[in-house]
C-alpha cells in the first residue's frame, strides 16, 4: 500500500510501511464533514519562503520512544525511527501539499522517465557536490546498496518492504557514478515512492543493514542541512544541529531536539512552554490547548490508518472462525464516536489500507468482507464449539476464550476506546485483558507480537499506495503483525503487481483486498485528523499530510 509505517499504538505509538523506508495518517475531503464539522485540508501549516525565515530559533519535539533499530529499511524499525532518520539523513524527494511528488534540487540536476524495450527507466543524475558527511559521494553505489537491502533477493536481510524494489531488474552507471539509471521489469507506474531515502554504501551486507543502526545513529554517514549531535538511548534525547558539510542552504534552526515521553507528559510539557508542537487530536489534548496564547492549531488529512491487528500464531486466533467473530463483534462506528468526541470531525468508516477514501478508485472492501452483527459473532463462536459459562464468557475443552490486549501509554482516550472493544468482546463471550504498558515498551510488544489483538497504526509517506500492498498482506511483511498471509495470497499480490496500467491495477487491487480481509487478520477501524498545537510563528511545519517540505526550510517567521 502507500508507503506507509506502522506508529505504534494510535496515539501512542506508529510503524511506517514505505518502500522508501520506514519502520510505524488520512486526507482531506475524503474525511467527509456531518454534524457541523469542518472541511478538513489536505495540509495545515503556515507557509513561507526562505527568505521570510529568521536565522535561529530552536525546535524541541516529543518523540514516544527512541526505537531501538534506528534504519528505517528494516523491519523493525518504526515510524519514530523514521522520524529521526529524516533529520540527518539525504532528503531525495519532496512532496507539495496534494501530495504530488517532485525532485529535491539540492540532491538532482534532473530525473526523467521513459520506456525502453517496454520497461520502465529511470535517470537520476546526482549532483557533483552531494556527498554524505565522511565524503563518500552519493551516487550509484548508494542507489545499489539500498536496491540489494530491499529487492528480497537475499533472505538474510530483513527490509521493511520489498515492494517497488523486487521490480528493479539493474541500477547501472549512466555517464558516470552521478548518473543513476534504474530499470524495472515491465512498466512501473509507482517509481517516484522509491529512492526517496537511501542507505550509505558501506551498509552493504546484511549484518551492517541489521546491526550497524541497532542502538545506534551514525552522523557520519548522513547527510543534509542538519547532522546528529547526540542521541542518548537511554534518557531517549536527539539532538540535530546545522551541518557544516551540507553544500545548499543553510538550515534556519540552530538546534532541533527529541525528547521521548509519555502522552500526558507531552501535553504538560507544551502548555509549559518546554516544547514547541504537539499534536492535538482527541478532545482532552485539544481543549487543552484551545485556549493557549502564542499558539497555532492547524487540522489537515491524517495519512494514518488505525488498525486492529489479530495474532493468529496464538493458540486461540488460530482459528478462523474465532477472529472472524472478534472481527463481527467489534462496534467501529462506537470507537469512532468516542476517538472524535469533542473535536468537531466526522468521518466514514475506513474500507481499505491500500488507498483513503477520496482517492481516485477507493472502495469499501472491507464491508465487502466483515460487517458489525453481533448475533453472527455469536452463531459463528457456537458452530466453532466454544460454549458460554455461568459468566458469560466461553469455553473449549476447559479452555476460557480469553485474549490479551496491551494498551500503551496514558491517553485516556486510547484507554476508553480499549474499555468500548473489551465490552464488545463481553457481548460475544470473549474475556479481553487489558494490559496498561508503558509507551517505550512499543518496539518490544511489536518485534516479539506479544499480544493476541493490537491496536496501531500504520503511517503513508507517499500517496502511492496500491505500489505497498504486499507490506500490509504478504506473508513474510514486517507489518503483517496477523501472520495471516497464505502463500496463495504471495502469489496474487505479485500478479497484481505486474499489472502496468494503474488503473487497472488499482480495481485488480480492491478485488484481492477483499480476499485479504477475508484472512481475518486485519481490521481497519478509523482514520482520523491530524490536529496539531505549534509555537506560534513557526513555518512549514504542522498537520503536513503527504506534503515533504525542505528541512531548511523549517523555521521561525521573521
Amino acid at each position: 500500500m502507500k508507503k506507509r509505517g506502522v506508529v505504534a499504538a494510535f496515539a501512542v505509538a506508529a510503524l511506517a510501511l514505505s518502500a522508501c523506508g520506514g519502520g510505524s495518517s488520512d486526507d482531506p475531503s475524503s474525511n467527509s464533514s456531518s454534524g457541523g464539522a469542518t472541511e478538513v485540508k489536505a495540509a495545515d501549516y503556515l507557509h513561507a519562503e526562505y527568505s521570510e525565515l529568521q536565522d535561529g530559533g530552536t525546535l524541541t519535539l516529543p518523540l514516544v520512544e527512541v526505537s531501538a533499530q534506528q534504519n528505517p529499511f528494516h523491519q523493525d524499525g518504526t515510524g519514530y525511527t523514521t522520524r529521526l532518520w529524516y533529520w540527518y539523513n539525504p532528503q531525495l524527494a519532496l512532496f507539495d501539499d496534494d501530495g504530488e511528488w517532485y525532485f529535491n534540487p539540492d540532491y538532482f540536476d534532473d530525473v526523467t522517465e521513459e520506456e525502453v524495450d517496454g520497461n520502465t527507466v529511470i535517470t537520476f543524475k546526482i549532483k557533483d557536490e552531494a556527498v554524505f558527511n565522511d565524503g563518500t559521494p552519493i551516487d550509484v553505489n548508494a542507489f545499489r546498496v539500498t536496491w540489494e537491502a530491499n529487492n528480497g533477493q537475499n533472505e538474510e536481510y530483513a527490509p521493511n518492504s520489498t515492494d517497488g524494489y523486487e521490480r528493479i531488474t539493474s541500477i547501472e552507471a549512466g555517464e558516470s557514478d552521478k548518473e543513476v539509471v534504474v530499470t524495472f521489469d515491465g512498466i512501473y507506474a509507482w517509481w517516484q515512492g522509491l529512492f526517496n531515502d537511501i542507505l550509505h554504501p558501506s551498509i552493504d551486507s546484511p549484518d551492517e543493514f541489521a546491526n550497524h543502526y541497532l542502538n545506534n545513529m551514525d552522523g557520519d554517514l548522513g547527510a543534509g542541512p542538519y547532522k546528529l549531535e547526540s542521541a542518548d538511548f537511554q534518557s531517549g534525547t536527539v539532538t540535530f544541529v546545522p551541518n557544516e558539510k551540507w553544500w545548499g542552504d543553510p538550515g534556519k534552526l540552530e538546534r532541533i531536539t527529541y525528547r521521548a515521553m509519555e502522552d500526558q507528559a507531552s501535553l504538560n510539557a507544551f502548555q509549559n512552554g518546554e516544547i514547541d508542537a504537539t499534536t492535538a487530536a482527541t478532545a482532552e489534548r485539544y481543549s487543552a490547548v484551545q485556549g493557549m496564547s502564542g499558539i497555532e492549531i492547524y487540522t489537515s488529512m491524517m495519512p494514518y490508518n488505525r488498525l486492529m491487528m489479530l495474532n493468529s500464531g496464538s493458540e486461540i486466533l488460530a482459528d478462523d472462525a474465532v477472529r472472524h467473530a472478534i472481527m463481527q463483534g467489534v462496534n467501529r462506528e462506537a470507537i469512532a464516536n468516542i476517538m472524535f468526541q469533542g473535536i468537531d470531525y466526522s468521518e466514514p468508516l475506513p474500507g481499505s489500507f491500500t488507498l483513503f477514501s477520496s482517492q481516485p478508485g477507493y472502495n469499501d472492501n472491507f464491508s465487502e468482507a466483515v460487517t458489525y452483527d453481533v448475533d453472527a459473532a455469536n452463531a459463528l463462536l457456537d458452530e466453532a464449539g466454544w460454549v458460554k459459562g455461568s459468566d458469560g464468557i466461553r469455553e473449549k475443552d476447559g479452555q476460557r476464550l480469553t485474549i490479551n490486549y496491551p494498551v500503551l501509554g496514558d491517553n485516556t482516550t486510547i484507554k476508553s476506546m480499549a474499555q468500548s472493544i473489551q465490552q464488545d468482546m463481553q457481548e460475544i463471550g470473549v474475556e479481553l485483558q487489558i494490559s496498561e504498558r508503558p509507551s517505550s515498551e512499543f518496539s518490544e510488544i511489536y518485534t516479539n507480537k506479544d499480544f493476541d489483538l493490537f491496536t496501531m497504526a500504520f503511517s503513508s509517506t507517499d500517496p502511492f499506495g496500491v505500489a505497498y500492498f504486499g507490506q500490509i498482506y504478504g506473508s513474510d511483511s514486517g507489518l503483517n503483525l496477523s501472520g495471516t498471509g497464505t502463500e496463495e495470497m504471495d502469489q496474487k499480490i505479485a500478479e497484481l503487481q505486474n499489472i502496468s496500467d494503474p488503473e487497472e491495477q488499482i480495481a485488480a487491487a480492491n478485488e484481492l483486498e477483499v480476499e485479504a480481509f477475508q484472512l481475518y487478520g486485519i481490521m481497519p477501524l478509523y482514520n482520523g485528523p491530524d490536529i496539531y498545537a505549534v509555537k506560534e510563528g513557526l513555518a512549514n511545519f504542522g498537520s503536513m499530510g503527504f506534503a515533504v517540505v525542505p528541512k531548511q526550510n523549517i523555521g521561525y517567521v521573521k
